[in-house]
């Protein structure tokens, strides 16, 4: 399942996404309909979904400032809000990478993907770790 960030619904990228994602692509606001959803109670929220992907272009809020968690997984997009129609492309790229192909792989992670590479932390253990976008392998380091 993936859940859309609400600022993501204005730009119009849930249907390109659901296009090619086999899962369930819904907003944030259908886990808690008709309420006003602050940043704070999203990880809560989350952990009521099963085995969700976050994704989002808030990275200020949650790159860095969330814990990861076994439940769910936070993707930050980091491009411009003029640039939100890359976030399917990202998302999609980000899902083929190796360590993140499976939404088990994926739970417990907290990933920001640019356009150079992505970098994430996970529940265990606390580093940060950095995978290059690349056609033919993944380079994983650790930061």
């Amino acid at each position: 399942m993936i859940v859309l960030d609400e600022q993501l619904l204005s730009y119009g990228v849930r249907e390109p996404i659901a296009r090619w994602y086999r899962g369930r692509v819904l907003a944030i606001t259908q886990l808690r309909p008709q309420t006003i959803i602050p940043d704070e109670a999203i990880p809560m929220l989350l952990r009521t979904a099963r085995r969700p992907t976050f994704v989002t272009i808030n990275v200020a809020d949650f790159w860095q400032r969330l814990a990861p968690d076994p439940h769910f997984c936070v993707v930050c997009v980091a491009v411009p809000h003029t640039q939100a129609l890359e976030v399917p492309t990202f998302v999609r790229r980000f899902l083929r990478l190796a360590p993140f192909r499976t939404q088990r792989q994926r739970l417990g992670t907290i990933a920001r993907l640019n356009r150079q590479y992505v970098q994430y932390y996970t529940t265990m253990p606390a580093r940060l770790y950095r995978v290059a976008w690349s056609t033919r392998a993944e380079v994983q380091t650790q930061v």
